[in-house]
Order: structure tokens, then sequence, then C-alpha cells
């Protein structure tokens, strides 16, 4: 068994989401709240239905998390050009500007780790973390892009 891996991964996430999640704390949001605001400021115009998809939540957990978001204007929600029916999701000023915020550390901590290894290991991290994705969701990942420096 990789127990050391699973450790390794552990103390990695627990130290990866802990700044974002003090200044989550702060707005009386959570992890929920970061997950939704990462994925609408990486695609703004995102259906509802999308997002549902990629997080495999209940449409009652998202409109819990997205009501708090639009009522705080982090979020806001629009209708669809052709489909008047669907809701398209669009990160506000104050959303992106947060978004900014509560990535910077997350961004400075995975530059810092990679900023030692060779180039050839830097993959090697990410085909690891695309290899921990259930195969039916790599076309998702290529669709947004996250593929890219693979």
């Amino acid at each position: 068994m990789p127990l050391d891996v699973m450790g390794l991964f552990f103390f990695a996430y627990r130290d990866f989401v802990s700044d974002a999640d003090t200044l989550l704390a702060d707005q009386k949001f959570g992890r929920a709240h970061h997950r939704v605001l990462y994925f609408v400021n990486i695609r703004p115009g995102m259906s509802v239905a999308s997002l549902l998809n990629i997080l495999k939540i209940t449409k009652q957990s998202l409109a819990r998390v997205l009501r708090q978001l639009i009522d705080n204007e982090y979020i806001e929600q629009k209708p669809g050009e052709n489909d008047r029916r669907q809701r398209l999701l669009y990160p506000t000023k104050r959303g992106s500007d947060f978004f900014a915020i509560l990535s910077q550390s997350q961004a400075t901590r995975i530059n810092s780790a990679l900023a030692d290894m060779p180039e050839e290991s830097a993959r090697c991290v990410r085909q690891f973390l695309l290899a921990m994705v259930e195969d039916a969701d790599h076309p998702l990942l290529h669709q947004l892009k996250l593929t890219s420096n693979l």
C-alpha cells in the first residue's frame, strides 16, 4: 500500500488549502465556495448544469453555495442567449478580485515546489495528478484547458 504517498498527499493538500481556508472563513465561506469561484473564474459564462457536472454535487448543495456567492456579489447569473432557461455564471469584479487573492498563495506554493525540479519532473507531477483523475473526466480536463502543459 502506498501509505507514504497517501500521507504526503494529505499533508500537501492540507497546506495547499490552508491560506485560502482562512480567507474564505473570513467571508463565512468554505471550500465549496472556493471550488465554485475557481471554475466560474476560469470559465466565465459556464452554465449551472456544467458546473454541477464538474463538481459532481447535488443541485441542492450547489444552490446554497451559489446563492451565498450571488447574494454577496461574487458571482452573477444571467440567462442564456439561445435558451433563456439556461443559467450562465460570471464572476463579478469582487469575485475576480477575491479569486485572485485566494489563488495567489496556492500559485506561490505550486511554483515554489516546481521551481527546483527539472522540467521533466514537473511534467511527471502533472501526469501523476492527471492519472489520479477518472478517465471519464479527461475530456473535461482538456475542455477546461487543464492538460495543456502535459
